[in-house]
């Protein structure tokens, strides 16, 4: 095999695995070594299991041997677990100080379907506390930086997890997107990452923070790496009452491959795709480089087949100040729970109230705080109506403008963030430009239709730029079929940084 066993993307370790080339110990040390040496300057990880990974790495090539794991798609894979979802017997501290100590005795329910199908969850990995921010500046353990450049952030609040998968560190990882969480660290690392229909993965052992808005997603270096987490994480779960009933497709990107490697003979991929690019995605202010990236993408597409047409959505830009009012008061709500009684860590006082007051007033971070007053008084009495009952009104016209786009589209292509990843530290004392990072990602989570983001190119100072492609609810194979059809053409995803 000429490349390092970490350089291999998903697909191509289960190939090596399954054909003996490789054995899963091997792989999962790999990892762990890679892990060892770059965390002093990353710091993508916030908890580690490498004796239970490389005992389950052993079992792995043990059923590889005897044909019990003949069955199972991940069999002997590391993967890493954004620390707002749960692994038993593993801490899940969602990145706050006050669930430091606490070790679930359940495993999420996305994160369970995996291991089933023989992943190995090699660790978990750093994330804004309680998955609220843009640059995971916000976690109390310290922040990751960007592989691409070690000043700037990874992006957020699935940074860890971005950051892990960029660096080499494990073929993929899970994430968590509830305003471009996945997506907009998938772009300021240059992976591939997907956030699901809301409904489409359960929530279970997830971490709430905006209960209407959470979705478990994926993150790899390829649609065909991600395809395969989301297909075996997706579908109906009794312990979520929030999935839906609906069939998972069986995902086949063979076709796509090889239309584009056959030239001729055969129609373009993209033949019949139609491409929306909404008008309102590119505004005054938006870096050049990544709108003539994501131009320069879409024409890309184009010349596999699609159509393309301008389309509005008009109530894009009141997505914002939407999120904003109702995620708040999601997390308001949400984040009673965490009262120093129950579980994680308490700081002592004779009264009872005293153990509440002080174990919250000092264990939660400053972003934290804000958003759970900004959604305390979004939901107060005299304010309700005017503040979340509106909002609520103008998600239903932003889910509305997608239905009227999907009318004329099968998929929109947008980019997913203003800019790249920014210098760490630039947005700290100014709350609403942070927030401003996520203008493009937050009309598909109030809209609940899925979104793919994928690299597309690069700026001068040699920072990813991502592209997202968002579509029809649970029709996610959908986009992974264009973005598959795109990476055959280009090779962006598979460029890694110099570390």
């Amino acid at each position: 095999m000429n490349l390092e066993l970490t350089d291999l993307t998903l697909m191509q370790a289960i190939e090596a695995l399954r054909s003996g080339e490789i054995s899963s110990r091997e792989l999962t040390r790999a990892c762990l070594e890679r892990i060892e040496k770059l965390e002093p300057s990353l710091h993508a990880f916030l908890h580690l299991a490498a004796e239970s990974a490389l005992a389950q790495a052993d079992e792995a090539d043990r059923q590889q041997v005897t044909g019990d794991g003949q069955h199972k798609p991940l069999l002997g894979i590391p993967i890493a677990v954004k620390d707002v979802l749960a692994v038993e017997g593993l801490p899940c501290t969602a990145g706050s100080k006050i669930l430091e100590g606490f070790v679930p005795p359940f495993t999420a329910t996305a994160v369970k379907r995996l291991q089933e199908a023989g992943a190995i969850a090699i660790g978990k990995t750093n994330t804004d506390e309680f998955a609220m921010g843009s640059s995971t500046e916000n976690s109390a353990y310290g922040m990751t930086h960007n592989p691409w450049d070690l000043t700037r952030v990874p992006g957020g609040s699935s940074g860890g997890s971005a950051a892990a998968v960029a660096a080499r560190m494990v073929p993929a990882a899970l994430g968590t997107d509830t305003g471009g969480s996945v997506r907009q660290p998938a772009a300021f690392c240059g992976v591939t990452g997907l956030k699901p229909t809301y409904g489409r993965v359960s929530r279970y052992g997830l971490v709430a923070y905006g209960s209407s808005l959470d979705v478990a997603g994926a993150l790899g270096h390829t649609a065909e790496d991600v395809a395969l987490l989301f297909s075996i994480m997706a579908g109906r779960d009794a312990l979520d009452a929030t999935t839906q009933d609906v069939a998972v497709p069986t995902i086949d990107l063979v076709g796509a491959t090889l239309a584009v490697a056959s030239g001729r003979g055969l129609a373009p991929p993209l033949h019949g795709l139609r491409i929306g690019v909404p008008r309102e995605y590119f505004v005054r202010g938006i870096q050049v480089e990544v709108e003539a990236g994501v131009r320069q993408a879409v024409s890309v597409l184009e010349g596999l087949g699609a159509e393309v047409h301008e389309i509005s959505l008009p109530h894009s830009e009141y997505a914002l100040p939407v999120y904003y009012i109702i995620s708040p008061a999601e997390a308001s709500a949400n984040l009673a729970r965490y009262d120093g009684i129950r579980y994680g860590s308490r700081i002592q006082a004779e009264a009872m109230w005293d153990i509440f007051y002080r174990t919250r007033g000092r264990k939660f971070g400053a972003e934290v705080e804000r958003r759970i007053m900004l959604g305390t008084y979004a939901l107060s009495a005299g304010y309700y109506d005017a503040y979340y009952g509106q909002a609520q009104k103008v998600r239903t016209l932003i889910k509305r403008d997608f239905e009227q786009a999907f009318e004329r589209v099968d998929v929109i292509a947008a980019p997913v963030a203003p800019t790249t990843a920014f210098p760490i530290g630039a947005h700290r004392d100014d709350p609403l430009a942070m927030y401003l990072e996520d203008v493009f990602t937050l009309p598909a989570n109030l809209a609940g239709v899925p979104g793919l983001a994928f690299p597309v190119g690069f700026d001068g100072a040699g920072l990813p730029v991502g592209m997202q492609l968002m579509g029809q609810h649970f029709h996610e194979d959908v986009l992974l079929r264009a973005a598959h059809a795109y990476q055959q053409v280009t090779d962006w995803h598979m460029r890694a940084p110099s570390l």
